[in-house]
């Protein structure tokens, strides 16, 4: 059964920005082709901001013109994903096989601490790459050699990842979740059994230990899986856990990972949309009452997104999440210099007038991507 028209509106509206506005203007604009890596953000005028250069962002770029070339973008993502990988494998790789912070400008190391976060996105812009560029180029190997050096050194035998070598608490949710996505994507994209197996630790962990009994998954546990009594539950990452977790049940059969990513995607609508507005709010105390109203671009992407991949094994369910998630997409992308973005609607209803992070432009690629390809398969 064909996706309706109005998905197929939306994707073709959203599809149009990225190919010809947004990617070109990240590509010639906001990539550093003197010095390297990408700029970090642009001004609403189209200006970079000098700001030192995140692992996370420059790989988070390297997966946005990876995908783009997936997707049947015609620019030069190619010449991105190369330029992007040099960085990665250059200046923001430290000796031990991990990913450091930062590097400023020149290069040179800003912070070199190998925090999970950029880890878990060195792989998903490893994976990306290795999809696109198909194999021949040492990427599994290199992912390997960074997987083994998480596992070595900040890693546990139940797929949890401290934030330091230290290995002290808290535990942080959100970097488990893109190594989650991470080793999902190498599960599509490699050979090595063993992101199979790390996909399904996460997994059982999210299931049992951090959804709680509520259907909530907060944002900080102790070293138990107990959540902190100031944690946080946020709708974006609700949303997003539901997508990871809908994916993983594809991949592995697996109903239990099914049935998680329903409730949780169910609870975000429920309990973290403002209705009036028509966008997904930042964040929610552990007794699901909003305690932060600004609604912040990527929660609306990852609304979207799951959505969209919901709407394969149930139409009536996924196609309107999608739906009023990419709508409000659509107000966020309404910027004077179109390829840009407004970051944070504030709970007033206003944009707050801010330069448009580089980061962003991954969640919104995501979402479109997911779109895509649900129409697609609606239609085959």
């Amino acid at each position: 059964m064909p996706a309706p028209r109005d998905i197929l509106d939306l994707r073709e509206r959203l599809k149009a920005w990225l190919f010809e506005d947004a990617l070109p203007l990240w590509w010639n604009v906001g990539t550093d082709h003197a010095r390297g890596g990408f700029f970090e953000k642009l001004t609403l005028d189209g200006a970079p901001v000098a700001l030192p250069r995140r692992t996370r962002v420059v790989a988070r770029q390297v997966y946005v013109f990876a995908q783009a070339g997936r997707m049947g973008w015609t620019g030069p993502w190619r010449e991105a994903v190369t330029h992007g990988l040099a960085s990665l494998n250059g200046p923001l790789a430290r000796p031990d096989g991990l990913f450091r912070f930062s590097v400023d400008e020149g290069g040179h190391p800003v912070d070199d601490s190998p925090q999970p976060y950029e880890q878990a996105f060195g792989l998903l812009a490893l994976s990306a790459a290795r999809q696109a560029l198909g194999p021949g180029h040492g990427l599994e190997s290199l992912a390997l050699r960074t997987r083994a050096a998480l596992a070595r050194t900040l890693g546990r035998p139940d797929g949890g990842v401290h934030d330091d070598a230290g290995r002290t608490g808290p535990f942080r949710a959100n970097p488990l979740m893109h190594l989650f996505e991470a080793a999902l994507a190498w599960r599509e994209a490699g050979d090595d059994g063993g992101w199979s197996d790390l996909a399904g630790r996460i997994a059982r962990l999210a299931r049992e230990h951090l959804i709680q009994p509520g259907g909530a998954l907060p944002e900080l546990f102790d070293l138990d899986w107990t959540p902190l009594s100031e944690a946080l539950v946020e709708p974006g990452h609700q949303f997003e856990w539901g997508f990871l977790l809908l994916r993983h049940a594809a991949l592995a059969d697996n109903e239990a990972s099914r049935q998680a990513a329903r409730a949780l995607i169910a609870l975000a609508e429920r309990t973290g949309v403002d209705a009036a507005r028509g966008v997904a709010l930042a964040a929610l105390d552990q007794a699901l009452q909003p305690v932060d109203r600004t609604a912040r671009l990527w929660p609306q992407t990852e609304r979207t997104r799951a959505g969209a991949l919901l709407a394969r094994i149930d139409p009536d369910g996924g196609w309107p999440i999608a739906a009023q998630g990419g709508r409000s997409l659509l107000r966020y992308l309404e910027t004077p210099r179109p390829g840009l973005w407004f970051e944070n609607l504030e709970p007033d209803g206003a944009f707050r007038d801010e330069p448009s992070p580089a980061s962003s432009l991954y969640h919104l690629v995501g979402a479109i991507q997911a779109l895509d390809e649900a129409c697609l398969t609606a239609s085959s």
